[in-house]
């Protein structure tokens, strides 16, 4: 990356070892002990409760979901212990004991099925296209022989936002003091109640404003930062569109924060600059980067001049399918 780029890479301590490895972390004091269980693997298929919602989930589609999803899932990692014996599952069917391991996560399903939905569009696209791959290789050859998971892949182009957010109530907005009073003059202290209240209303007023580039374009605006131009400019080449919505976009329950993702199909057909821009975003595979920069507004909001503050970091990363 060079020093002008919009976005920083991730430092990945552990670049030499497989992703499930990152992920999972089998409860095993001793690792000889572990080399003699092979039963003891990771089971295929996963039992997660996303804040009371049951989601049965395949390792083969979890260990391939995006990296920042997976941090963000499972930031202390997905620890897995001994799964029960398998008679004594058997027999525990019916018996009142329970007879499987859920693992409960603090996120929401709804994101997850935003991804899971999409992966399952490009997983369609792929398989459509299947018969049709030796002409593609033969149409893309030069981009086969220095990629070639194009080849056989659905590259996915991964944006994911956390808007973290800092209210400010200066005043009423009915407020009728002397002129020498400014939107900068503190409001009166507010009952915790009526604080959690307007932060509640603040974060959904920022939800609301859910156009991805939006935020990016004002900042460009503000500091002609040619950089994050090129990085809309690449970004629209690729798959997105100026005027694109977030594909999930909410509010957390106990933060002030609104999370969004969106997640488009790499362009890699069509003109010559299409290739360029999609060898350009393999080398985010893997290999997420992150931008951050702070911005400031204000609104009215329930019956106050607010000024919002909201810190916004960006991860951009690939995923094939």
């Amino acid at each position: 990356m060079t020093s002008d780029s919009p976005i920083t890479q991730v430092h990945d301590p552990e670049a030499d070892h497989d992703q499930e490895e990152v992920i999972y972390q089998q409860q095993q004091a001793d690792e000889d002990v572990y080399d003699q269980q092979p039963e003891d693997a990771i089971p295929a298929i996963l039992k997660l409760d996303l804040r009371g919602t049951r989601i049965d989930l395949d390792r083969d589609t979890l260990v391939n979901l995006p990296e920042s999803l997976l941090i963000a899932m499972f930031p202390n990692g997905l620890v897995l212990g001994r799964q029960e014996d398998e008679d004594q599952s058997r027999d525990s069917v019916g018996g009142g004991v329970v007879d499987e391991q859920v693992t409960f996560v603090d996120f929401d399903p709804a994101c997850l099925d935003y991804v899971l939905r999409v992966y399952q569009h490009a997983a369609a696209i792929s398989n459509e296209l299947a018969d049709q791959q030796q002409q593609q290789q033969n149409d893309h050859l030069s981009s086969s022989v220095y990629y070639p998971l194009l080849s056989n892949k659905q590259p996915i182009i991964v944006l994911r936002e956390e808007l973290e957010y800092y209210c400010i109530p200066t005043k009423p907005t009915n407020n009728t003091t002397s002129s020498s009073s400014t939107n900068n003059t503190p409001a009166p202290q507010l009952s915790p109640e009526s604080m959690a209240s307007l932060k509640i209303a603040s974060g959904r007023s920022l939800q609301r404003q859910n156009r991805i580039f939006d935020a990016l374009q004002k900042n460009i605006s503000r500091e002609n930062n040619a950089a994050e131009q090129h990085l809309i400019d690449m970004l629209c080449d690729a798959g997105f569109s100026r005027d694109d919505p977030w594909g999930y976009r909410q509010l957390e329950p106990t933060r002030t924060c609104v999370t969004s993702m969106s997640l488009v199909l790499l362009k890699t057909t069509g003109p010559d600059n299409h290739m360029a821009t999609a060898q350009k975003l393999l080398l985010f595979w893997r290999k997420p980067a992150r931008k951050c920069w702070w911005d400031g507004t204000t609104a009215d909001i329930e019956g106050y001049t607010v000024r919002l503050w909201a810190r916004r970091m960006w991860t951009l990363e690939l995923a094939l399918v």
